[in-house]
């Protein structure tokens, strides 16, 4: 039994190597390479049209320039969801419960959709920092705040997936380890308690994948603005 709640976010060691390592690399394993046939079995073709949808429904608002992204965020959302769905499996690590690896994933990118905006569109993107119609003595206050609000966002990013994940594992042990202990004194009650359980995990499994697809789209909305 863990002595410590938050002893599950920290990342297990092997022979001195961090398994974190190993649960990056593992997701990509998990999907099957498509092959050359012409026609594919069940699991490929399943897997391109949910590829091919995803990558029309997330960038069906961002102009052509943007499309270019298509394949960056599609992996990168696959990703996440793998590794969101093996984090909940039993005697697991979910390493999106990190917050510096979210900031590594979310970082980058906004940056990256800053420096396009920056380079195509200077003025339009410079703009986002004052709104139209601003009163002149607001506008140092609203440069300041909306310079903040911009520099913020991979850290809201970042903070928004680690929370959510970390929230719902927290709730799943407390609520296991009561299951648990009322077993052998309160069958009825741990029984209902892990009825509540099974439910709570339910909820997580559309947790993770809905996080993942809200992370994505944050940053798809962040590339809009800029290209």
């Amino acid at each position: 039994m863990a002595l410590n709640f938050f002893d599950q976010f920290m990342t297990p060691w092997l022979l001195g190597i961090p398994l974190i390592a190993l649960a990056l690399v593992l997701p990509w394993i998990l999907f099957p390479t498509p092959t050359a046939r012409w026609v594919n079995n069940r699991l490929l073709t399943l897997q391109g049209w949910f590829i091919s949808q995803f990558a029309r429904q997330l960038l069906m608002p961002v102009n052509l320039a943007g499309h270019k992204w298509a394949l960056l965020l599609t992996s990168l959302m696959l990703f996440l969801i793998t590794l969101n769905m093996l984090g909940l499996l039993p005697y697991t690590f979910t390493p999106t419960t990190q917050l510096s690896l979210n900031m590594g994933f979310a970082a980058p990118i906004w940056l990256a959709t800053v420096l396009i905006g920056m380079r195509n569109q200077p003025t339009i993107a410079l703009a986002h920092l004052l709104p139209q119609g601003t009163p002149t003595p607001l506008i140092p206050i609203l440069i300041i705040i909306e310079t903040i609000s911009l520099f913020i966002r991979p850290f809201a990013l970042g903070v928004r997936l680690t929370a959510n994940l970390t929230a719902g594992h927290l709730l799943i042990q407390l609520i296991a380890m009561a299951a648990f202990v009322l077993s052998s004194t309160m069958p009825v009650v741990a029984i209902l308690t892990a009825t509540v359980l099974f439910l709570l995990t339910l909820l997580e499994v559309a947790v993770a994948m809905i996080q993942a697809y809200v992370f994505i789209l944050l940053l798809s909305l962040y590339l809009q603005e800029n290209v």
